[in-house]
């Protein structure tokens, strides 16, 4: 009998269906020779500091640091259950061997060892590993299963980026908390993130707009401007010769064929990034439903890196396009050129994300709408990759006129190529969002080659119109999601050798829970609208990365752990020289740090008056959570997250909260009806009650059936 492990109830179900094995049991399936549990994410994990000695359940400065030479851990308390039933099933005198088959990377494998070794097992246990849930995938993997053994590194590599995450996070967070008195978490990778979107921040703010100049004719109906120009009066002389010129010479007229290859499948930040860019969607959000359609078998393992393909799945691209193709109902030739997506170099452990042959027996309406989405995504990705080059035809014309240049550019499709089956799939305007003046420069091109085919090289024409045009220089735009995870894929690349494998902060698989973690305790807030949200640090994020040493918010530091990380997978850098300097930039770190002076002013910023408290009279002011009455013996408060108020579909604004301050009512337009979904105007009153709680009340001056009507309740 063989026990096979893995990591979520609906994996080991899949699997369990693969290999015959669907007698149900407590926690566990059972058939045709085999046993199929699971793990719940993480069953076991690193016990906290006060397990090696009780003085650590309080923070103390002279305590630091913590670094433990044989680690503890713990069963966690939701999953404990679980843990029981796989030791049992471990300990079973049936069971000969065991199956190693949680999701087939480095956190995969720290999943099922700490479970194996925390059961004190000793009996043998092979790999799967796969990168589809298909069930011929499955199949095929229990016909090739690998040696525990061959996956040692991969495991070593893992505890290593485990344990790196305790030290720092656990040392950082306790040294900067107890020097600056108030709760400052610190990440190996969060914390560089954090520090890339405050640096970002810094940037924008202190920018300074810096005018800028251009000049522009118009000769034979064609306008053509100058390079810029920096200094006004520069301009303006140029201004001066040109009105005294009557034509321009044109001096260049060239049309030439410009190709856009297809674009590379997806990684999956690559497919985050587009995700958040057409779609809106966060990273996590992307992450959650790609997850999800791998584990329905509609597409392949999603935290991957590589944007390729392996040789040997050459031979089953053209019948995965030809079901695609049918079932998004696109009648044209499909190109398949194969080998824009194979090399076997850069593929580790998982191939690019692609659909499955699954899909076209799939039925979308019973998707969710995000996983359509995403499905869609990624099946108009994966054919595109296939297609041919999109070309364009350029044309280029300058005209010279008092010895300066002026240019003018048209352009025009003549091939689609694979953008052809992407708009058919995605619609029209899916990567037109990449390219912010793409529109204008399609408007008006048709015209602009109808007066370019009437110019002769060599030829003047009447100049009219010369112009001076003023502008000023802008700031880089604030991080999105799609913007801040290319900044982290590429964080360190300049000063890395080019031959590094991985470059960046994170992996993959880490980066969304990173941005996520960041918004969840308050350093990073989403701002924007629905589609677009801009990433910004809050008055507390900015303060912790003031008062960070250079050595825990560098990116360029962390992405070089990444790539040891890499190498200690790799079997190619040992672990202990890992660690070592992980626990030498520690203790370091708390030796010599120096408290940052005026740091509590920077930490408790003066906060903003929005009214009087109705109960005592004292200001009321904003704190994160809500709106407070100065006075800590006053109870007042008006709750940010307010129910009633996220009832009508508002929030509890500043706005409103000082509105309600100052004239005890709000007047709010287009609050929705939960039971029937239509809007409506109203007002809400403010009272107080016996207890210093706020009461609401709603007041229908006008409306249908709701005259004289009103709601009670209480803050």
């Amino acid at each position: 009998m063989k026990l096979v492990i893995a990591e979520k109830p609906s994996v080991a179900q899949s699997i369990a269906k693969v290999i015959g094995a669907e007698k149900r049991e407590d926690g566990y399936l059972e058939g045709n020779g085999y046993l199929v549990s699971w793990c719940v994410g993480h069953l076991v994990e690193l016990a906290s500091p006060e397990s090696y000695d009780e003085r650590y359940e309080k923070w103390r400065y002279e305590d630091l640091p913590i670094l433990p030479k044989d680690w503890n851990y713990q069963i966690a308390d939701a999953t404990r259950k679980q843990f029981g039933i796989l030791k049992k099933l471990m300990e079973r005198d049936d069971v000969t061997g065991l199956v190693e088959a949680t999701d087939a990377g480095r956190e995969g494998e720290l999943i099922f060892r700490l479970v194996y070794h925390q059961a004190k097992c000793k009996k043998p246990f092979e790999r799967l590993w796969i990168s589809s849930m298909e069930d011929q995938a499955i199949s095929d993997g229990f016909s090739n299963l690998k040696d525990g053994k061959e996956y040692d590194d991969l495991y070593t590599a893992a505890l290593c980026r485990e344990r790196a995450d305790w030290i720092v996070g656990m040392n950082a967070t306790r040294l900067f908390s107890t020097l600056y008195g108030q709760t400052l978490n610190v990440g190996r990778v969060m914390t560089p993130t954090l520090a890339m979107i405050v640096e970002r921040e810094a940037e924008i703010e202190g920018f300074k707009p810096e005018p800028i100049y251009r000049l522009s004719i118009k000769s034979a109906g064609i306008v053509a401007t100058s390079d810029r120009f920096e200094n006004r009066q520069d301009a303006e002389n140029v201004l001066n010769r040109l009105k005294e010129e009557k034509t321009a010479l044109v001096t260049k007229l060239e049309t030439i064929d410009k190709q856009e290859k297809a674009p590379q499948l997806y990684s999956l930040t690559a497919l985050q990034r587009d995700a958040n860019r057409f779609l809106g969607f966060t990273a996590q959000q992307t992450l959650d439903y790609t997850q999800s359609l791998y584990e329905k078998k509609l597409v392949t393992y999603p935290r991957t890196d590589s944007r390729f393909l392996t040789e040997d799945m050459e031979g089953m691209l053209p019948h995965l396009v030809d079901k695609l193709v049918w079932k998004f109902g696109y009648t044209r030739h499909v190109p398949l050129h194969a080998k824009q997506v194979i090399d076997n170099k850069k593929v580790s452990d998982h191939h690019a994300i692609i659909p499955t042959v699954n899909v076209a027996d799939a039925e979308f309406g019973q998707l969710p709408s995000g996983e359509q989405k995403i499905l869609s995504l990624i099946t108009a990705r994966f054919i595109s990759a296939l297609g041919d080059a999109e070309v364009r035809s350029e044309t280029e014309l300058e005209f010279t006129c008092a010895d300066m240049v002026f240019k003018a550019k048209a352009k025009v499709l003549k091939e689609k190529g694979w953008r052809d089956i992407q708009d058919w799939i995605m619609g029209s305007n899916a990567e037109r969002a990449d390219s912010e003046n793409d529109e204008e420069e399609q408007s008006g091109n048709a015209d602009l080659l109808a007066y370019i085919a009437a110019l002769t090289k060599g030829k003047s024409y009447p100049l009219q119109d010369p112009k001076l045009e003023e502008g000023k220089t802008t700031p880089k735009k604030h991080f999105t999601e799609d913007s801040l995870l290319s900044a982290m894929e590429r964080a360190g690349v300049d000063e890395m050798p080019d031959q590094v494998e991985r470059k960046g902060i994170g992996t993959s698989a880490t980066r969304a829970a990173t941005i996520e973690k960041l918004v969840r305790i308050g350093f990073v807030e989403r701002k924007g609208n629905k589609k677009t949200k801009y990433l910004i640090p809050t008055h507390k994020g900015v303060a912790l990365i003031t008062v960070m040493p250079e050595q825990i918010q560098s990116p360029s530091m962390t992405a070089e752990w990444e790539q040891k990380l890499l190498d200690v997978e790799k079997g190619i850098y040992a672990d202990s020289s890992f660690m070592d300097e992980i626990e030498e930039m520690i203790t370091d770190l708390v030796k010599n740090y120096k408290i940052i002076e005026d740091a509590e002013v920077l930490m408790h910023p003066a906060l903003e008056e929005i009214g009087t408290c109705p109960c005592c009279g004292r200001h009321v002011i904003e704190k994160q959570k809500g709106y407070f009455c100065e006075d800590r013996g006053c109870s007042f408060v008006l709750w940010k997250q307010n129910r009633f108020f996220e009832a009508l579909g508002k929030k509890m604004t500043k706005q409103t909260a000082s509105k309600l301050l100052h004239d005890g009512k709000v007047e709010l337009k287009g609050c929705k009806s939960q039971k029937t979904g239509k809007t409506y105007d109203t007002t809400v009153v403010m009272s107080v009650d016996e207890n210093k709680r706020a009461v609401f009340q709603l007041s229908f001056e006008k409306g249908e059936g709701k005259n004289g009507k009103s709601k009670n309740k209480k803050d």
